[in-house]
């Protein structure tokens, strides 16, 4: 009696639990949309092949999408293009290009894809141990949010860091050289 009970509840906990897991990773696009307000200069957000490790830095903020990683990038964009507050400015691991389709069949095509779906975006490439190293740095200050996708082709990766956007970087560079110059005097 004892086992078909214990039975009996693992039969019924099992379509609420594959529920929630399943509502959780199609919720990504609502924890962008609500997280994009709030995100600002400094705060990362990446797309990740399904290997990226699970990060322990208290700002960092994994959710599994379990989409496509070329979808997930677009959708990242719309959500950055479409804020008032911020722009990207994108890594990619410098890996990438070594990458041949006799390991990773797809290689090839996935970059030809993703430079397209980047175009107009200047791509900053560094080593994939120096991203992590910079988001792991930022993870202690800075809020970082991780979408894990279903890619599996090693190095395709896409780092967005969140830049001002209603302040560029020569603007910066000009209200610096005014303070040095005040501070001269």
């Amino acid at each position: 009696m004892r086992k078909a009970l214990l039975l009996l509840a693992v039969v019924l906990a099992y379509p609420v639990s594959q529920g929630s897991a399943q509502s959780q990773t199609s919720d990504w696009k609502a924890r962008v949309a609500k997280e994009m307000p709030l995100l600002g200069h400094r705060n990362w957000i990446l797309v990740v092949d399904s290997a990226y490790p699970l990060q322990t830095s208290p700002g960092v903020e994994t959710i599994e999408t379990n989409a496509d990683l070329l979808t997930v990038v677009q959708s990242v964009l719309d959500s950055i293009h479409h804020s008032v507050h911020v722009r990207p400015l994108v890594y990619m691991d410098a890996e990438l290009p070594f990458v041949p389709d006799e390991d990773a069949p797809g290689a090839s095509s996935y970059r030809t894809q993703i430079a397209k779906l980047l175009q107009g975006n200047e791509i900053q490439s560094q080593t994939h141990e120096s991203i992590l190293a910079n988001i792991d740095e930022a993870g202690k200050t800075y809020h970082v949010l991780v979408l894990k996708t279903n890619m599996t082709i090693p190095y395709t990766s896409v780092f967005f860091r969140l830049d001002c956007k209603y302040w560029s970087a020569d603007a910066e560079k000009r209200m610096r050289a005014k303070m040095n110059g005040a501070a001269s005097k």
